[in-house]
Formats: C-alpha cells, sequence, structure tokens
C-alpha cells in the first residue's frame, strides 16, 4: 500500500506542478534540455585527482555470463569486450568496422560471406588465431544442440569453410542481407577454441579472448578484474593497467562511489540525480539518445493477456509522458513503433495517448470491469523498481491490482529464458529493456516478437504469434533489397502495434558519469560500454 500511496502522491505533485520537469519531446532534445537546466559548466572543473594506473566501472546489476554465445544481456557483453573481439564490430556511432577480420566481402546472393583475418594475433593463452579458430565459435554457435542463447543469431549457417590459414568462408542456408550486422554483434565475438575444449560450458566462467584486457577473477559476489594484456595487436592500447567491475545495483551506491572516487565511471546515472552531480568533486554527466527501448510485455497466452482489449487497455492507462518524465526525468524519448527511432526500416506509428476511460472500456468489453490481479517481474535496480511501481499506481487506477516482483539478474534470468514449454511459462507482466546491438530492424523485432522465438530459443516472452507477422518477417529475410525491407518492417510494425503484446514506454538515453581525469570510456546507443581505449589524464 505504501508504494501506490507514494507514487500516488508523486504523480499528483508532478500534475500539480504542470510538467515542470524539463522534458524531451524526441530524442534529440534531452542534450540541450540537460544543459538548460544547469548553471555549471563540468568541463571547467579541475581535474580531480587520481591514485595509481588502474580504474573501477560500478554497473546496475549482477553479471551473468562471460560466455558471448551464451549471453543475452548487454551489460555482460559490455564486460566481455574488453577481452573478446569479433571479426568485425561497432565504431562509437555504430558504424561497422574490421576488428579481427582486416576485410570482408559478401557474395551478390547474401548468402556467402569471406573474411581476411589479421596475420599476427593470438588468444590470452597463447593460442593462435587463425581461419580454424573462427570456424570453431561459428561452429559452436551455430550448432543447435549447444543450445546456446545467441543459437538464433547464426541459425541460417550451413557451412564454415577454412580457406587457408588467413581466410574464412561462411555460406548461409538461405540469403540474409543483414548477416554482417549479426557478425558485427556481440555473439559474434571469438573465444580461444582451447579454452573451449578445456572448460566447456565453464567457459562462461573462464573467458579466454584476444582483447586489449585478460581476465583475472570473477568474485560473483563482488566484482570482475581484467588486467592489461602486454601483448596485444593493436599499437598504443592497452593504457591502463586493469579494470575493475563492480555490480551496485542501488542508485544512490553508485553515484556516491563516484563522488568519493571509490568508482571512475559508473552506468547508469540515476536521472533524479544527474543535475545535482553534474560538474561537482570532478564529476561528468554525459546522457545521448539510444537505441534502448523500454516496454512491458505481456503473456499473450495466459488470460487476461490474450485478449487484445486488456493488452491495449493498458497501453491507453499508462501515460507514457508522465513515465517518462517521473521515472527518467525526461531523459528519453515515448515510444511511437515497436524499434527506436535510431534503427534501419523504422516506421512511426500512432501512439496511444493516455485514455484511462477509453481503457475502463475496453475492459468492460473484454469482461473484466471489476479488473483483475496479476504481477510484474523485473530486475530488482533502482530504475526497475520505480519503473514497475509507477506502472502499478497507473494500472491501479484502472482496477488492475499489479504484485511488484523485482529479482536478481541470474534468478530473473533462469525464470524466464530458461522455461522449456510455453504452458510451463509463470511469467505475466515482465519490465524489461531491449537493445538492438545489429543495428538493424531485424534483430529489434524477430528475437523478440517473432513466432518461433518463444523462450528458450530466443527472447518472445511475450509470447506473442501472429501469422502475418511471421510472414512478414521471413519475407524480410529472404531479400537484400532495401526497399522490399523496408516495406515489410513497415507492415509488421504496424500489426504489431495493434496487436500490442507490449506496453510500448519509452526509448532511453544513455546515462554514465565519470570523473573527469578519465578519457576513451564511452556508452554506444545500444547502451554497450566500451572501455577498450580507457585512458587516467594527469
Amino acid at each position: 500500500m505504501f508504494q501506490r500511496r507514494f507514487f500516488t502522491a508523486f504523480l499528483t505533485i508532478f500534475v500539480a506542478l504542470n510538467l515542470v520537469l524539463a522534458g524531451c519531446s524526441g530524442q534529440s532534445s534531452s542534450n540541450a534540455d540537460q544543459k538548460s537546466k544547469t548553471n555549471k559548466n563540468p568541463e571547467e572543473q579541475p581535474i580531480a585527482k587520481k591514485e595509481g594506473n588502474s580504474i573501477v566501472i560500478a554497473v546496475k546489476d549482477n553479471l551473468i555470463s562471460m560466455d558471448p554465445h551464451d549471453t543475452n544481456d548487454t551489460l555482460s557483453g559490455s564486460i566481455q569486450s574488453t577481452m573478446l573481439e569479433g571479426l568485425v564490430g561497432f565504431d562509437k556511432d555504430m558504424n561497422m568496422i574490421p576488428v579481427l577480420a582486416e576485410s570482408y566481402e559478401a557474395s551478390d546472393d547474401a548468402k556467402v560471406f569471406t573474411f581476411t583475418l589479421r596475420k599476427g594475433v593470438t588468444f590470452h593463452d597463447g593460442t593462435p588465431f587463425n581461419a580454424e579458430a573462427v570456424k570453431v565459435n561459428i561452429d559452436r554457435v551455430a550448432n543447435p544442440d549447444n543450445k546456446l542463447k545467441r543459437y538464433s543469431m547464426f541459425e541460417l549457417v550451413e557451412k564454415t569453410e577454412v580457406i587457408d590459414e588467413y581466410t574464412v568462408s561462411v555460406t548461409l542456408k538461405e540469403p540474409f542481407g543483414a548477416m554482417l550486422n549479426h557478425f558485427a554483434h556481440p555473439a559474434g565475438r571469438i573465444i580461444s577454441p582451447a579454452a573451449i575444449e578445456k572448460y566447456g560450458k565453464d567457459v562462461a566462467m573462464n573467458p579466454v579472448g584476444t582483447g586489449p584486457f585478460k581476465f583475472v577473477e570473477w568474485n560473483q559476489s563482488d566484482h570482475l578484474a581484467v588486467e592489461k594484456n602486454p601483448d596485444y595487436w593493436e599499437e598504443g592500447l592497452p593504457i591502463v593497467d586493469g579494470i575493475k567491475f563492480k555490480p551496485v545495483p542501488e542508485s544512490g551506491a553508485r553515484v556516491a562511489m563516484l563522488q568519493t572516487g571509490e568508482a571512475d565511471f559508473i552506468y547508469p546515472i540515476p536521472t533524479e540525480q544527474a543535475e545535482s552531480i553534474n560538474g561537482t568533486d570532478g564529476i561528468i554527466v554525459e546522457n545521448s539518445p539510444s537505441i534502448v527501448a523500454r516496454y512491458m510485455s505481456m503473456n499473450t497466452t495466459k488470460k487476461p493477456f490474450n485478449d487484445i482489449k486488456v493488452r491495449q487497455a493498458i497501453n491507453y492507462a499508462i501515460n507514457k509522458e508522465a513515465f517518462l518524465k517521473v521515472v527518467y526525468r525526461g531523459y528519453g524519448s515515448e515510444m511511437d513503433s515497436v524499434i527506436p527511432a535510431g534503427l534501419q526500416f523504422y516506421s512511426k506509428q500512432t501512439p496511444y495517448p493516455y485514455d484511462p476511460e477509453k481503457a475502463k472500456q475496453l475492459l468492460q468489453e473484454a469482461g473484466y470491469e471489476s479488473g483483475f490481479k496479476t504481477t510484474v517481474w523485473g530486475g530488482n535496480n533502482s530504475d526497475a523498481i520505480k519503473a514497475m511501481e509507477f506502472i502499478q499506481q497507473q494500472l491501479g487506477e484502472i482496477g488492475i491490482e499489479v504484485n511488484v516482483v523485482p529479482m536478481e539478474a541470474g534468478t530473473l534470468s533462469d525464470k524466464i529464458w530458461s522455461v522449456q514449454e510455453a504452458k510451463d511459462a509463470e511469467v505475466e507482466l515482465f519490465y524489461g529493456g531491449w537493445s538492438s546491438s545489429t543495428g538493424d530492424a531485424d534483430w529489434g523485432i524477430r528475437p523478440l516478437l517473432a513466432g518461433d522465438a518463444i523462450p528458450p530459443k530466443s527472447y518472445n516472452v511475450a509470447y506473442y504469434e501472429n501469422e502475418k507477422v511471421d510472414q512478414l518477417i521471413n519475407e524480410a529475410l529472404q531479400t537484400a533489397d532495401p526497399e522490399k525491407r523496408k516495406a515489410a518492417y513497415a507492415k509488421m510494425q504496424e500489426l504489431i502495434w495493434e496487436d500490442a503484446p507490449w506496453a510500448f514506454l519509452m526509448v532511453e538515453d544513455t546515462m554514465a558519469g565519470k570523473k573527469n581525469y578519465l578519457e576513451g570510456v564511452y556508452l554506444l546507443p545500444d547502451g554497450s560500454m566500451n572501455a577498450r581505449e580507457a585512458e587516467i589524464k594527469r
């Protein structure tokens, strides 16, 4: 009851103040709004003092796995990026760049992809990096018998061939124009074949890659540490001696670590504290538009969420503008499609307006005039809890009583993604987010909403199936013609928006805080972090 009274009071004050908090009508406005809300110039602060040449990065959730082929969370992938690398990757603006491959090409029919590999690279355990190592990795993730979480990204692979020591060719079962984006995704990172053989599934706790930092230890209750790789192939890197990643779910504790210097970089920054700490204690707060969508999925196989009117009612019942401003302090934009505007083939839809009376009418038509009880699952970090409590308050206004159940990341992962049969899924509502780390509409829709993407195969936690949507997804996969893909994605976004398997909430800004002596650590638009070039200014 306290939670509901608190948010009712909060929302009342919010409305009474006539929405005075600076809002973001679009992603591009958030940086300007932030600057207008403070008179401090963080760039004019004296450089804070720093001892030693190692850094600490505090993050909001516990880490799940260091196996890129068996990881479905962006945070774990971010830490992996310091140790593991792929054939291709993304730069700061998510433009594709060569990494372990010096060059690459695709056949005209988008079925054969050939990579010329970088010479003179070795894994941290001394194993040589070559075409055979690439084949071992791709064959591993593309084998359905291995039951790896990223299988769906490589399931089209028919064969991987070693052409010579430094040339490898991957042939697909059918054309797929977006396949290079999948190689650039964190799931395409390469592990030492010797480590795969030595550790098996336990390679998730013993990562061995080619990156600028080497794995040292992982104390799952406290931190994961990496150290400088003196034999790294890229000249001039790494610069710092080591990095320690510390999971700190409570937002205030993360901020305190940054203020005291216990941490050098934290993310995300709690939006309610962004203004007050920016420009103080040697802190710089950075926020930028992202491609990270926040939504609440509804299990469409369970009553009452199998009724489209109930799902649409929930969309009408949540004030998205208030959600954005109360929960995220305006650092983001309201969702106006299934995918964020920054993704290729995005197509804008007509948003569900805030209309509680319309929501009540739809519930009545669905036979739930008196409402119902349900449960929402989500993470146990401060942002997720605040978001779920806001949703609890909003749905309570139309008679839906929501029980909020925050969970530690590993527990939540097991309860959602490890379910073998749809009928055994206990989830009703799930507050989560998705970062389409390929930059393409395919990865923003197919893993989350395709009929054949339900757990454990992929991430369709709404257990949503629409035959027409599935047909359009297949059509988009069968061609590399951008105009044909654009048409297919536009229609499927329209159909999914109408079906409302999610409560469509917002696209967040990336939010990070750092000490002003730190350079080379930043967030990408997909919400992942890059610390490869971390450097301490003196």
